[in-house]
């Protein structure tokens, strides 16, 4: 197996990190052996595969571009292309379901763009910009997600308002034939909670969203044939007992959907969350610490026997291992120095 590792490069980042690295991971003991560290265009952040596991996308944090790679038999990266969308700070991308296109989404941006993929792989025109309008005329909404519900038919779009904009979950539908979306329903979240990822249960009705700077997380119900959410609960991300800062960051679930996880900066921490299978409502089962510095990042392995956090400040990767019945978290004993890791992807 191997992992794809983006990172932060630049000084404005307070960054420590080179560029895209590659591992390869033991199948026998689990370790993590460096293969790779190609040098790209500034702050290879988020990646994603494309539905044959062929090539890799990433976007540029803080820029305006995005670039292709061909995986190669020893999986390590080629470089292909790179493309300017013109819209700063793309943060999350992702395929479609036809593997014909690509999602961007651009934080200061303010707008998700939908890519032309070309037969070999790399990058090509831009079909379509979905601009995410803010309060007044001129202003944005800032663009932090774009995630397919489970059957590839509807686009969720996470925003951030900062201001000028809405904090907010929007639904689109997409055209796979042309490449096109259309917007099915908005959810409004509260005032300055500062929505930042979601996650999908594998039942494809319930949404789990987690809300930076309220530090919170939101359970929304979505009809997935009208393309509409609900919100039924919200929960904190933080402990009853802590009166500090916090930045909830990342919201993701097992495999079965029986545990929701999620990250805070600032507390470092991991919380958990048991779903109940008849109603999808959370209840917190407790916090762990990430054993490092903001966790801006957190992911399975495709088998879903390890949990890991990308922790960016204090530039480490930490092993856990979830046990689905208790939901207790249990760290491995591994951590893999990497520099400003902000991204895994899996392979």
């Amino acid at each position: 197996m191997y992992a794809y590792v983006g990172c932060r490069t630049t000084k404005e980042r307070n960054a420590r990190g080179k560029g895209l690295k590659t591992y390869e991971i033991s199948e026998s003991t689990g370790e993590w052996k460096e293969l790779q560290c190609l040098e790209t265009e500034p702050n290879p952040s988020y990646q994603t595969l494309d539905l044959e596991k062929k090539y890799l996308y990433s976007v540029h944090g803080d820029i305006t571009k995005v670039s292709s790679y061909k995986i190669l038999e020893d999986g390590t990266l080629e470089y292909m292309n790179t493309i300017d969308i013109e819209g700063r700070n793309p943060v999350f991308i992702t395929p479609d379901k036809t593997n014909h296109f690509i999602i961007v989404a651009a934080l200061q941006g303010g707008a998700v763009y939908v890519i032309r993929r070309n037969e070999d792989g790399t990058l090509g025109e831009i079909v379509q910009k979905v601009c995410l309008e803010g309060k007044k005329d001129g202003s944005i909404s800032f663009a932090h997600q774009c995630i397919w519900d489970n059957k590839k038919e509807f686009l969720f779009v996470v925003t951030q308002g900062r201001l000028q904009g809405y904090g907010q979950v929007k639904v689109f539908r997409f055209d796979a034939e042309c490449g096109t979306l259309t917007e099915t329903d908005t959810y409004r979240g509260r005032e300055y909670d500062e929505p930042r990822h979601v996650s999908i249960h594998p039942n494809n009705r319930w949404v789990y969203l987690i809300n930076e700077k309220g530090n919170t997380m939101t359970y929304l119900q979505f009809d997935d044939v009208k393309g509409t959410l609900q919100a039924m609960q919200i929960l904190p991300s933080l402990p009853s007992t802590y009166t500090g800062e916090g930045q909830a960051s990342a919201s993701i679930l097992d495999k079965e959907g029986k545990i929701l996880i999620g990250s805070n900066r600032i507390h470092e921490s991991i919380v958990v969350y048991r779903i109940d299978q008849n109603t999808g409502y959370m209840t917190e089962l407790g916090f762990y610490s990430c054993l490092g510095k903001t966790p801006r990042f957190i992911t399975f392995n495709p088998d879903y026997s390890r949990f890991y956090a990308a922790n960016e400040d204090s530039d480490t990767i930490v092993e856990m291992k979830l046990d689905s019945v208790s939901g207790q978290m249990e760290y491995t004993g591994r951590i893999i120095d990497t520099e400003s890791p902000v991204c895994i992807t899996f392979r």
